[in-house]
Order: C-alpha cells, then structure tokens, then sequence
C-alpha cells in the first residue's frame, strides 16, 4: 500500500516513504506469523493427522490466509487510490467555489464602496 508523504521539508519525503516501507515490511510478517500460529491452532484440532499431513495442512492454510491477506491490502490499495483521486476533484471543486465567491464578494463590496466616496466628492459636502 503506497503512503503519500507529507511535503514540509527537504528530506521528508524520503524519510516518510523509508517509514512507510519498513511499517509495510513489519505488517507483513506479524501476518505471516499471526497466519502460522492460526495454521498450527487448526491443525492442532486434528489429533489424528501424520506429522506430514499436519505439515501439509499448516503450509496450505498459512497459503491460503496470505492469499486473502494479500488480495484485501490490494482492494485496500486501489480503493484509497480511488478516493485520493475523488476528494482531490472535491476538493479542487471546493477551492474554486470558495474562490469565486471571494472574488464576487470583492466586487461586491467594491461596488458598494466606491460611489459613496465619489457622491461625496461630487456633491461638495
């Protein structure tokens, strides 16, 4: 799963992304080894297995709950890609709005300011 990182300083980026990687890295293998104790747990449940079987049956489940861990990190992946691209339209559309109406609120007031002086002026007062 790729992190973006925040933008403030020279550096951070890189320290950001190798913070990143190394959380991934450790994610991965508490993974691994929360699928291996799972894995044993099943097959201890299953006294009558061979010491090969019961090997067999550990490596296919620890395979198998990977497999799943994997495919829901790649769904988990794609799906924040998919909301970082919408709320960055969201939020461009936000930007804008907010910029237009600050524009017409200058105009606005301009507008109303302006020929107060100018009656002033002309009238003599």
């Amino acid at each position: 799963m790729k992190r973006r990182p925040p933008r403030s300083a020279a550096g951070a980026p890189a320290i950001a992304d190798g913070i990143a990687a190394c959380e991934d890295f450790l994610s991965w293998h508490a993974d691994i080894s929360d699928a291996e104790n799972a894995a044993r747990d099943y097959a201890d449940r299953m006294p009558w297995l061979t010491t090969g079987q019961r090997h067999e049956v550990v490596r296919l489940y620890v395979a198998d709950r990977l497999g799943l861990i994997r495919a829901m990190r790649t769904r988990v992946a794609e799906r924040e890609s998919a909301l970082h691209s919408e709320y960055g339209r969201r939020c461009e559309a936000l930007r804008n709005r907010l910029l237009c109406t600050v524009v017409a609120l200058a105009l606005v007031t301009a507008a109303a300011c302006i020929p107060v002086p100018l009656l002033v002026l002309f009238t003599g007062d």
